[in-house]
């Protein structure tokens, strides 16, 4: 497959760059920058160097791009990918997004949860929210497929068999979720400079997230009802990482050995899905640490029996699983291709 990316400069962008390069059936073909066109990609991503040969960045041309590429990923900001995506569709391309612009079905979802009309509603009916783990039959024939939010696929992957499986309290959900530096892209910001960064552990959006959307939209379409969720997330001093904890409340007893069964008839097959919760070991449940630069998400559990309550663990790499690597996995579901083509990369320990 020839591969195009619009907005190939961020991490994002950068990351799917990455993967492409070691990906035995992709070839890039173009890349698009408006702030770095003419330079040599390498010079942007020194990571790539002698490894992506001397591939430039180009101005943004869409009916070219259209031309020399099978399938795009569009890595642009929030609110600047919908028509975009909807040109490189009329032209008969494939688009995998990693914006927000496709992920929610509803119109109405966008004016709530992120502040805008959006300009292409007919073009949410298209869309298939890009976790294999769940759609992957829909993604399987789909033109365009939409990148879940980082610390959504996080939270949602440990919650939704709890739901399916009838569990859970439907109106109290709690997912607290910490996030490293790089979720917050590559430009620069005052409070994402290295001085203000470090070293802090720092609530920000702290009600109506917009992943909120996201996590809500999942569990809601897995219980057949509406599924209200209460989602907080914190800037933490790693680079790359998300944890989340989700704190839920019981409709009936259950054992260890319950909800061991939920998860694994549910994830026992899939390949970046793992179960993590050792009672010998050092490290005990699911930890960011260990899935850096993998596209795994990892897994586990606690009960309190006092408190009637479930809490559902769930780590994974905010530019891998939360971002390139599930566009990725996308693009393999798309090409009835194995899906960890490109994508069996230990994690990287330590870090």
């Amino acid at each position: 497959m020839k591969a195009g990316i619009v907005g190939a400069s961020g991490y994002v962008g950068g990351e799917v760059l990455r993967l492409l390069v070691g990906h035995p059936r992709a070839e890039i073909s173009m890349v698009t920058s408006r702030q770095h066109a003419g330079e040599y990609v390498h010079r942007v991503h020194p990571s790539l160097k002698g490894l992506i040969g001397d591939i430039k960045f180009s101005e943004p041309d869409y009916g070219k791009m259209a031309g020399e590429c099978d399938i795009v990923f569009t890595a642009v900001p929030h609110g600047t990918a919908a028509e975009i995506v909807k040109g490189l569709l009329a032209r008969g391309v494939r688009v995998i997004d990693l914006s927000a612009d496709y992920r929610l079905h509803e119109a109405s979802d966008y004016d709530r949860w992120y502040g805008w009309t959006h300009p292409n509603p007919e073009g949410l009916r298209g869309s298939v929210y890009g976790v294999p783990e769940i759609h992957r039959e829909a993604i399987r024939g789909a033109r365009l497929v939409s990148c879940p939010g980082c610390m959504a696929v996080t939270s949602i992957l440990a919650l939704r068999p709890l739901v399916e499986e009838g569990l859970l309290d439907k109106k109290h959900i709690i997912v607290d979720s910490k996030i490293g530096s790089s979720g917050a892209g590559a430009g620069a910001k005052a409070g994402t400079s290295h001085a203000m960064r470090a070293g802090v552990i720092r609530p920000y959006k702290p009600a109506m997230h917009r992943h909120t959307g996201e996590i809500e939209q999942e569990l809601s379409e897995a219980a057949g009802c509406k599924v209200p969720v209460s989602m907080s997330p914190h800037a933490v001093d790693v680079v790359r990482g998300i944890l989340c904890t989700s704190h839920t409340f019981l409709e009936r007893d259950v054992t260890e050995r319950d909800v061991w069964r939920i998860y694994r008839e549910r994830y026992g097959n899939e390949r970046f899905v793992r179960l993590i919760r050792d009672k010998k070991g050092l490290y005990k449940f699911p930890d960011p640490k260990f899935v850096v630069g993998s596209n795994f998400c990892d897994i586990g559990f606690d009960l309190d029996p006092a408190n009637n309550r479930l809490v559902a663990l769930s780590a994974s790499d905010n530019l891998m699983k939360g971002a390139a690597g599930s566009a990725i996995q996308n693009m393999n579901v798309m090409l009835g291709a194995d899906e960890s083509e490109g994508l069996l990369y230990t994690p990287l320990t330590p870090v």
